[in-house]
Formats: C-alpha cells, sequence, structure tokens
C-alpha cells in the first residue's frame, strides 16, 4: 500500500512539466486553463468513480488509474502542443479521479477487516511521506536526465514509474473483496447498476445529513485545493531567475518538507484542533513572505509552510475516515475530493485573470488569504480524535 502511493509520484516529470509547457510557447493564462481543464475532468468523475469504487473492485480500479496516468505522460512528450497537453491532463485527471478516495478507503477497510483502524493516521502518513520521498527523488533525478535527453527521457521514466505502480496494485491483497460485485456478476448488469446508485445515494446522503462528517468533508475539500499552489511553484522560481536545471532543487525543498509533515501526521493525530489551526495561520504567513522576496531564498519559507499545511491535510483526511460510518467510504471520500476539484478550478481561474496584470509572486502570496481564513474554520471543522468521533457522530 505504502509502496503504491509512493509510486504514484516518482514521476520526473512534474517538476519539468510546467516549464515544458512555457518552452513550447504557452502563456501562463494557458498553462492555468489546462490545469482547469485537469480539474473539471476530476469534478465530473470524482463521486461518480467514488460509487465505482464502493460496488467494485477497488484494486483494479487502482490498476486502471496508474495505467492512465501514464498514457497522460506519454501524450505529453509525443503530441507537444495545447491539444497533446489538454489530453494529457483529461487522462490524468480521470486518473486522479479513480485514484482518489479509492485508495483511502481500500487502506482504511483493510484495516478494518484486521481491527487495526487506529492504525490508519500513522500508515496513511507513512505512505504520503513515502510519496513524498519518492517525489524528492525524481525531482532531484529530473535535472540529470533533463541534461541527458531533455523532456522527453524525463517522460519515459514518468510513463514506466506509472507502469510499475499498476503492477503494484496488482499484487495488492483485497483482503475483502467487494461482495456486490461478485454479487454482480451473477445477477447482470441491471444488479450492478442498482448497486452503483445505492452506494453513490449512501455515500452523498451520509454527507448531506452527517454534521460531522459534512464539515469534516468541506475542511478536507478546502485544505486539497490549496495544493494547487505547487502547480505554480516551478513558474514562481523562473521569476527569480533560477536556470531551468536548478528550479528542480528548489521544488525539492518543497516536498522534503511536505515529506516530514505527512510522517509527522500520525503522531500528532491527537492534538487539539486549534494547534492544526495555528499551524495552518503559520502557513499562510510563510508562504506569503517566501513568495513576495522574489529570492530563490524565499522557498525556504515557502517550504516550511507547505510543511506545516501537509500536516493538517493528513491529520484532516484520517479523522475524515474515522467519522464515516456507511458503506459507501469511497463514495464520501470522493465527495471531499470533487468539492477540493472546485476549489482547484478558482484558484487556476484566479491565476489565468490574475497574469494578465500581476506577477506571479503576488499571485502565490494572494493565495494565502483564503488560507489564513480556512484557519479560523480549522476548530469548527475538523473532527475530534477517533475516541470521541462516535460521541460527535450521536449528536449529528
Amino acid at each position: 500500500m505504502v509502496a503504491f502511493e509512493a509510486l504514484q509520484d516518482f514521476i520526473p516529470l512534474y517538476p519539468l512539466y510546467q516549464l515544458f509547457f512555457d518552452d513550447h510557447g504557452l502563456s501562463a493564462a494557458q498553462i492555468s486553463t489546462l490545469f482547469v481543464i485537469w480539474s473539471a475532468t476530476g469534478f465530473v468523475l470524482e463521486v461518480p468513480s467514488g460509487a465505482w469504487a464502493d460496488s467494485y473492485s477497488r484494486r483494479k480500479l487502482l490498476i486502471l488509474g496508474a495505467l492512465l496516468s501514464g498514457l497522460g505522460y506519454a501524450a505529453w512528450i509525443t503530441l507537444p502542443s495545447y491539444a497533446g497537453f489538454a489530453l494529457g491532463f483529461v487522462l490524468w485527471g480521470t486518473s486522479s479521479a479513480l485514484i482518489s478516495g479509492t485508495y483511502e478507503a481500500f487502506v482504511y477497510d483493510e484495516l478494518a477487516a484486521r481491527d487495526r483502524t487506529e492504525h490508519y493516521p500513522t500508515l496513511l502518513g507513512r505512505a504520503r511521506s513515502a510519496s513524498f520521498v519518492m517525489n524528492l527523488a525524481a525531482t532531484a533525478l529530473a535535472m540529470p536526465l533533463f541534461n541527458l535527453g531533455g523532456y522527453t527521457l524525463a517522460g519515459v521514466v514518468s510513463v514506466l514509474s506509472c507502469v510499475a505502480q499498476a503492477g503494484v496494485a496488482w499484487s495488492l491483497p483485497e483482503a475483502r473483496p467487494v461482495e456486490a460485485a461478485r454479487e454482480s456478476d451473477e445477477r447482470g448488469t441491471r444488479a450492478a447498476f442498482g448497486n452503483y446508485l445505492h452506494m453513490l445515494r449512501s455515500g452523498v446522503t451520509e454527507v448531506l445529513t452527517s454534521r460531522l462528517v459534512r464539515r469534516a468533508v468541506a475542511l478536507v475539500a478546502l485544505l486539497g485545493g490549496f495544493l494547487a499552489f505547487d502547480e505554480y511553484f516551478p513558474l514562481l522560481a523562473r521569476e527569480t531567475g533560477a536556470a531551468t536545471s536548478v528550479i528542480p532543487l528548489l521544488i525539492a525543498g518543497t516536498v522534503a518538507a511536505q515529506a516530514i509533515g505527512s510522517a509527522l501526521a500520525g503522531r500528532a493525530y491527537t492534538l487539539p484542533a486549534a494547534l492544526f489551526a495555528t499551524a495552518l495561520a503559520a502557513t499562510a504567513v510563510l508562504i506569503a513572505t517566501g513568495s513576495l522576496s522574489r529570492s530563490a531564498w524565499g522557498f525556504l519559507p515557502i517550504a516550511l509552510g507547505y510543511g506545516l499545511m501537509q500536516l493538517v491535510i493528513v491529520v484532516s483526511e484520517s479523522r475524515l475516515q474515522d467519522a464515516i460510518t456507511g458503506p459507501a467510504r469511497a463514495t464520501v471520500t470522493s465527495v471531499s475530493g470533487l468539492f477540493a476539484e472546485v476549489s482547484a478550478i478558482a484558484v487556476y481561474g484566479g491565476f489565468a485573470l490574475g497574469s494578465v496584470w500581476f506577477t506571479m509572486s503576488i499571485l502565490v502570496a494572494a493565495l494565502t488569504i483564503p488560507v489564513l481564513l480556512t484557519a479560523f474554520v480549522v476548530p469548527f471543522a475538523l473532527p475530534s480524535p477517533r475516541s470521541s468521533v462516535s460521541a460527535e457522530a450521536s449528536d449529528t
């Protein structure tokens, strides 16, 4: 399970693809529209894919998701044009929708089958930390790959990583095979579709009727949207005058901080919500300060802020899983993913419009304002640790 998420971020093209687009003549506004296409794809498919995961084999969907992302990167390097980049983002967005919610639900239910759900925050933190370590390795590898074979070589290695991820997903044990999927094979397509609709309704209903789950979903969605920051870090680094071969090293600092933040999530899981609110407020200040410095050194406070935000995200995601009580776990998780895409689309749209008048440093700093405002929401929206979840749920 940890290996699957780790390979998901071993993509040497990650720290280079914005520069790849820029070098092929795309403006900041055009790049932002590509991000909108990416998020819009996820928006459309997020919840339906979650219901599919609840009514079908989650392991098979993880395999499919990994292969689709590989096809997306292949489209970029074989069709280096706006249309080719858009196709790649559609494939990547579809992949993200299939994996988002499916992975978290798969891990949680596998632990539940062994009565070990108390280990979920630590396991999720380790998986996220491993993914960022692999992202860090891919970022470090991006520079020599670029020097050896340009964007094409970095893209080929990224595609191979996706194939390897699909192989890992294929090898994962599924201790609790989806009974509905087995039954649907026996009862036919109509029964399968009926089960799909049942899971879709169950998940959406839980979000609408449970105040605890609804607030947690909203918080996770907001935090997930703020991860749109890193899509603009390479362009921010280029604005400081950094060379293309050096930019991956600057991005590596933010990735390393995220790895540390994720690794600490298990230990921080039971801390009071007020501390996470403070951490998110500090995130806003640090990222704004770093971006406005217009210096490569500004990536130091940016990295610190990003690490703190990652800690808050992993804890929030873990507490959301503990708050879910219904059978449609992947669907509920996907609802948060859907609204995260809405948040991300707003960010990308803001960058696309704002880039006409403002520099990248000002735009990144402006995005910290909603981060700061969200810090005031955390004490009210973050569910209590596991021991208190049942008591809270009974009051909703």
